[in-house]
């Protein structure tokens, strides 16, 4: 709907032709317009109206598609021209007609011959100026600057997540000089902290970019970050850094601590709040009576004891609750049964659930719906001849894994456990097998984390694999388990099998694995490969991201690792990368996690791990 021509000076009038296309009745609903009497043409000229219904409709449509994306750009075009507008404009005639909806217009004023013969020429411009109204009334409104609480942001929060900036919703972002001028210190180099100083950097420009006036702020959703309603802020003058207790002077955690305790008495009505990495600086901040919080926006779980685990325990009365209507069919040598009951609604895709008594079942979530599940039987590794290169499960969480590991549905693979429960055993008999045997993969691909438990014995000769050899001492040290046990008989026969045997099957089987550096994986897709991540509770949840992605068709990857053993810093059970996956992935169709509970490696190693 096209705005009216409003006066240009004072004195002037509107006339009736100037408001040929906008809504009579919002404009002036004083005034009782006439409908005329029905006549001769009052059906074509129906017929006109209906027309130039749909003509109005598709064109609000089109222009409304494009109108959302506008909506900051607009708003601000909006302002410049009311304030360039002059004294004597009618503000509520402007208004009103650009909340106006064109289509509701032609319904209400069909019978008005003014209105209808301007309805074809629907203004774009004005359709585009009353949706973002409405969007905008959609989205979350911004508090008042006195209920928004003031985070303090310490260098380590901006290391550590160059996204932090945005992660603070509807509360304001204060950063002191002395913590740009840390970022700028660590911008230099190739490291993960190098990388988010330089992205920081460059968020801070843009961000900068958007306002003339620092002092007041720069809304922190002008890159199009919705979610952040608050602003950011700089110092921009200097501040009473004086603190109740007298602390070295010049370094940057008290200048920090001056500036909280500065903006603390410069805003009383405010929440100000310190948020840093460092353990250290938040007990000085508490002790000096100042609010001080931890990053907590990457954590996954505040406890690592709720992680899941991918085992359900059934209770003792399931079959009385889930027993009726129970159906049942097979397929591929596989049972399905499809149950109702209560319990089905707390299911996820691909979890375990089992059942011990006289009416046993080892079974596989594989649909839900409502307060109905798909289960579907497991094939019993335990037992011989179902051994996975002569690998057979020593327990029931064993026997899920490799269940997990051998489903070719199943892409993605993540197991937990203590020292000794056969994590990569189990993955790498399933690899062998696969690769060898079944060639369902090409070869396998074994990466981990470089990260010493003592100090680093200094750089190492040779190529990428021969670099990676000494973290690979687990993978040497199963590749003669299952090349000694029994999965050797499938390349070479027991008997009468010399060393030179023995020697050209450990060939062929090496010749199958490749070990490769997490440094050169960016960039990489893995086709038909059997990767396996070893040690990933080591990973940050960024470089987890990284080797998951490179992932192609006919790929399946498998993390093991265990929260209880991190050596990386900085990095605790509740951020590892092992455990954002394991908790991103579950219930997802394609994916399939166990936490290992028995160790199976020897007495010594059992007691080891419960004692020490």
């Amino acid at each position: 709907m096209p705005l009216p021509k409003l006066p240009t000076r004072m004195g002037d009038r509107i006339t009736k032709e100037d408001t040929s296309a906008v809504d009579v009745d919002v404009l002036t609903p004083e005034v009782d317009v006439q409908t005329p009497a029905p006549s001769a043409t009052a059906a074509p000229t129906t017929a006109k109206k209906a027309a130039a219904k749909k003509a109005a409709k598709k064109a609000a449509k089109k222009v409304a598609s494009t109108a959302a994306k506008k909506a900051v750009s607009s708003a601000s075009k909006r302002a410049a021209s009311k304030s360039a507008a002059p004294a004597a404009t009618p503000p509520s005639v402007s208004e009103t007609a650009s909340v106006a909806a064109p289509s509701e217009t032609l319904v209400e004023e069909a019978p008005h011959a003014v209105t209808t013969t301007e309805t074809p020429a629907v203004s774009q411009e004005t359709v585009a100026q009353a949706v973002p109204r409405s969007a905008r009334a959609a989205k979350r409104s911004r508090l008042p600057a006195a209920r928004r609480k003031l985070f303090v942001l310490d260098t380590n929060v901006l290391l550590h997540d160059s996204n932090s900036l945005f992660k603070f919703e509807e509360h304001d972002i204060y950063l002191p000089m002395i913590v740009l001028e840390e970022l700028d210190h660590h911008k230099k180099g190739m490291s993960e902290v190098a990388r988010n100083a330089r992205q920081v950097s460059r968020f801070l420009d843009s961000l900068v970019n958007e306002t003339k006036d620092l002092e007041k702020g720069v809304n922190l959703d002008a890159l199009g970050n919705q979610e952040a309603l608050g602003q950011l802020l700089l110092q921009t003058s200097a501040l009473d850094l004086s603190l109740p207790v007298e602390l070295p002077v010049g370094k940057a955690d008290h200048i920090i601590l001056g500036v909280v305790h500065a903006l603390k008495a410069e805003h009383p009505g405010r929440t100000v709040v310190l948020v840093s990495k460092d353990i250290n600086i938040r007990l000085k901040a508490r002790a000096l009576g100042m609010e001080a919080e931890d990053y907590r926006n990457d954590r996954v779980l505040d406890d690592s004891d709720l992680l899941y685990d991918g085992v359900m325990p059934l209770p003792d009365n399931f079959w009385l609750k889930h027993g009726k209507d129970v159906e049942s069919w097979q397929q591929g040598g596989t049972t399905y049964y499809r149950i109702k009951g209560p319990l089905c609604g707390e299911f996820l895709v691909n979890q375990f659930v089992y059942l011990e008594g006289e009416m046993p079942l080892h079974a596989q979530v594989r649909e839900v719906s409502g307060k109905s599940a798909v289960l579907a039987t497991l094939r019993d590794h335990s037992h011989g001849r179902n051994s996975v290169w002569g690998i057979t499960a020593r327990n029931r969480e064993q026997n899920f894994a490799l269940n997990l590991l051998m489903n070719p549905e199943c892409d993605f693979v993540s197991l937990l456990g203590q020292a000794g429960t056969g994590k990569t055993l189990l993955a790498l008999a399933a690899g062998l097998a696969q690769t060898l045997e079944t060639n369902r993969y090409n070869e396998i691909i074994i990466t981990r984390a470089t990260v010493p438990v003592g100090d680093d014995i200094g750089f190492l000769p040779g190529t990428e694999e021969e670099k990676m050899l000494p973290w690979m001492g687990a993978l040497e040290d199963n590749l003669e388990v299952l090349h000694l046990g029994a999965g050797r008989h499938d390349l070479a026969s027991d008997s009468g099998a010399t060393d030179w045997n023995k020697q050209s099957t450990l060939e062929l089987i090496r010749s199958r694995i490749k070990v490769k550096s997490l440094n050169f994986m960016r960039g990489r897709t893995f086709l038909n490969k059997y990767l396996i991540i070893d040690e990933a509770q080591n990973l940050t949840p960024k470089q987890m991201k990284t080797l998951v992605t490179r992932a192609g068709p006919g790929t399946k990857i498998i993390c093991l690792g265990n929260i209880a053993q991190i050596d990386t810093p900085y990095l605790t059970a509740g951020r590892s990368g092992l455990t954002y996956v394991v908790d991103r992935f579950k219930g997802w169709p394609h994916a399939g996690h166990i936490t290992l509970q028995r160790g199976e490696r020897s007495r010594l190693a059992d007691y080891a791990s419960e004692a020490l």
